[in-house]
Formats: structure tokens, C-alpha cells, sequence
């Protein structure tokens, strides 16, 4: 997900970039999120980010007539859900099936099977954002993302990854 559960000035402004540069580049990003899909939507409409290449797959929620939250619309998505048998057959998950380089941004372990299932991947830059239990988790997550940013919640090391890639092509 690109979203950390703490959002500060700082991490707000390199949302606005990193959302920019890849609507301007015309790169799908994908937010698949165990979270609220309403409130992840509301920011980032609020921020005045959500492009058409914007796509969302989250927990959204369904409420009566009256405005009382009666249930979650489909299936519960959590944290080791998050892949492609939550996606198969979407219109999204063909616009990503033709992609073959992926930059996955996580914040947990389940996060690493988000591109699992995308079928002409060749390159994945897979970056964790280590925020809590630093040194408990700290070797799991070196052996298992290929960068790790602890405690940081900002989007300057992606930003400066994205700015490298696009001037390069």
C-alpha cells in the first residue's frame, strides 16, 4: 500500500508527487489495502490525486437508507489476502497483466504477495516501510524486501527512485 497508518505534512507531500509523476507518465498505480477503501478514497480526493490511473481494492463499506453501516461490500480483504485471487477476471487485473516491472511499496509481511499472480512480471523493487517493532522485525524484512525504510513515513526515498527511472527512459 502507499498509505502508512500515520500520515504527517511531510509523507502528504510526497504522496501529491509520487501521484503526479505517475498520472503524467500514465503508470496504473494500484492501492490494495486491508484498510477502509471510503477513507483511503476521501484522502486521496482531498488531496486532489485520484487520477484515471488511480484504482483502489479495499475494504468498502455498505450502509442502509438511514445511513447506518449494515455490513463490508464483497470479500474481507486482510492482510494475507492481498493477491491475486482477490483480482482475477477484474478489468484491473488485465490492465496489470501486461506490466513487467512492478515497484511494490508494503508495510507488513503479507504485503510481499501483492503482485503474486501478474503474470508477465519480470522486475519487482519490492521497498518496506519497517514503522513499528524496528528491531524485532528488522532481519525479516532485509531478507525479504529488497530496501527497507525504518521509521520513515514519507515517500522520498520512492520519489527519488521514480524521478531516477523516468529520466532514464
Amino acid at each position: 500500500p502507499l498509505f502508512q497508518n500515520r500520515f504527517s505534512p511531510r509523507s502528504l507531500d510526497g504522496f501529491n508527487e509520487l501521484f503526479d509523476q505517475l498520472y503524467k507518465y500514465n503508470v496504473p498505480i494500484f492501492i490494495f489495502s486491508a484498510g477502509i477503501g471510503d477513507v483511503l478514497e476521501e484522502i486521496i480526493r482531498q488531496a486532489n490525486v485520484f487520477y484515471s490511473n488511480v484504482n483502489v481494492v479495499s475494504n468498502y463499506m455498505d450502509f442502509d437508507d438511514s445511513g447506518v453501516l449494515k455490513c463490508f461490500k464483497g470479500p474481507l480483504i486482510h492482510t494475507y489476502n492481498k493477491n491475486n485471487s482477490v483480482l482475477q477476471g477484474t478489468e484491473y487485473f488485465q490492465q496489470l497483466s501486461s506490466r513487467t516491472s512492478i515497484i511494490l511499496l508494503g508495510d507488513s509481511m503479507g504485503d510481499l504477495t501483492m503482485a503474486d499472480g501478474v503474470p508477465s512480471v519480470e522486475n519487482i523493487l519490492k521497498i518496506g516501510f519497517l514503522n513499528d517493532k524496528v528491531e524485532e522485525r528488522r532481519g525479516k524484512y532485509l531478507d525479504s524486501y529488497d530496501i527497507v525504510l525504518e521509521s520513515d513515513e514519507t515517500l522520498d526515498v520512492v520519489n527519488g527512485i521514480l524521478r531516477y527511472i523516468l529520466l532514464e527512459t
